[in-house]
């Protein structure tokens, strides 16, 4: 069982090696945990899972390999979570439903019944109404109807479960997901260069032990504060086919302005034309001529631009295919431009890879990016990042 664990862990693309699995035998073998399901399921993540964004494929590759586990709860003495006493149950059931099956009573009543359920059954146990299993109208084990009760195993059917034993904690971590503003930011640190700048507020510490030794009175030091140093613009596509995709550009634009100090933002529609904008609802009161950016912000800038690229292949290839203004110069034009300006530059896109291909706007830009076009992902954005770090 345990070389499938190991062969399953990585065919899901988590990097599994002999040692790793060595030292979880090693540790089982000298009881460093208790023997429970849920303590080895904690011992052998420690043991395999070195990035965040594997967590949730951990959780279902152990799921998989050992499934069934929950019917050995039985064998040795049980202990349920704390938090499992605590919880109270809604019911959600009609008076005609309750009628057809009668609950057992209290929470209290609920958990204890439980517990001697989990001392008294020796085994597996398919339908009914009492033991610990699958189907059937017993308030413990999964597949089953009872208005409240505690799901072990297996996928919710009713949704009436009062609390659920194997639950998949880190979902929303899974690498090949969407972001969150917290992993945004720690994808966007890898674009990092710290530079003391400015006034010298900060207490040198080292310095001031080292002049103090030296000269023998309080020789205080003081020196800028650290900031990253890196300089980025960044270029959001808003409305139309973007609406969708306003959570995930607001979690991104918030961890991009709390991560770099010396951040220019600018929105556009679609494709970059001769004049941005940072107010929406100034969009075309207020605009900001591109040539003046070119010129004003220097080639030491890293670029990003956010955007699905979907739209009619005209708006990037001809004059005029602007669907809101008549564009003298087509967008092409401009992103030659702003690309050669700027050669740290990428495109992050919030649409799933897989459906780029299918998009004729979106080859198009994928080509005038020279190929620097990276998936809104945890895996994407790093990628994304890594770019930005190689290009001068």
């Amino acid at each position: 069982m345990f070389f499938s664990f190991l062969e399953e862990l990585r065919a899901a693309g988590i990097p599994a090696s002999i040692k790793e699995h060595l030292v979880l035998l090693e540790a089982l073998e000298r009881d460093v945990i208790e023997r429970r399901p849920e303590e080895f399921y904690y011992l052998a993540r420690a043991v395999f899972v070195k990035d965040e964004g594997l967590l949730d494929r951990f959780d279902q590759v152990f799921a998989k390999v050992f499934k069934g586990i929950e019917s050995t709860f039985g064998t040795d003495a049980t202990e349920l979570p704390e938090d499992w006493l605590r919880k109270v149950a809604e019911l959600y059931l009609t008076p005609e439903q309750m009628e057809e099956i009668k609950s057992l009573g209290s929470w209290e009543e609920i958990m204890e019944t439980l517990k001697k359920r989990l001392e008294e059954q020796q085994g597996r146990h398919q339908g009914g109404s009492k033991w610990i299993g699958t189907g059937g109208t017993s308030p413990f084990g999964n597949s089953g109807y009872n208005p409240e009760g505690v799901r072990i195993g297996g996928e919710s059917v009713h949704k009436r479960a009062i609390k659920v034993w194997d639950k998949r904690e880190f979902r929303n971590l899974d690498s090949t997901k969407e972001l969150g503003t917290r992993n945004i930011k720690v994808a966007l640190r890898r674009l990092r260069r710290f530079a003391r700048e400015g006034a010298a507020d900060e207490l040198d510490l080292d310095a001031t032990i080292d002049g103090t030794a030296r000269r023998g009175w309080l020789d205080i030091q003081m020196r800028p504060e650290r900031h990253n140093a890196v300089k980025l613009l960044l270029f959001l596509d808003v409305g139309g086919s973007m609406d969708p995709h306003i959570k995930l550009c607001e979690e991104l634009f918030s961890a991009a302005t709390a991560e770099f100090k010396n951040l220019e933002f600018f929105y556009f529609h679609n494709c970059l034309y001769e004049g941005v904008w940072k107010d929406n609802r100034r969009r075309f009161a207020e605009r900001t001529p591109t040539w003046d950016i070119l010129h004003k912000y220097g080639h030491d800038y890293k670029l990003i631009f956010v955007g699905d690229a979907a739209m009619s292949p005209y708006e990037i290839t001809h004059p005029g295919g602007s669907v809101e203004h008549y564009n003298e110069e087509a967008g092409h034009v401009w992103m030659h431009r702003i690309t050669n300006t700027y050669p740290a530059a990428v495109w992050l896109n919030p649409t799933q890879e897989e459906h780029w291909s299918y998009s004729q706007s979106t080859r198009i830009l994928r080509e005038l990016m020279n190929d620097r076009m990276y998936p809104l992902t945890l895996d994407g954005l790093d990628d994304a990042m890594r770019t930005l770090s190689r290009k001068s």
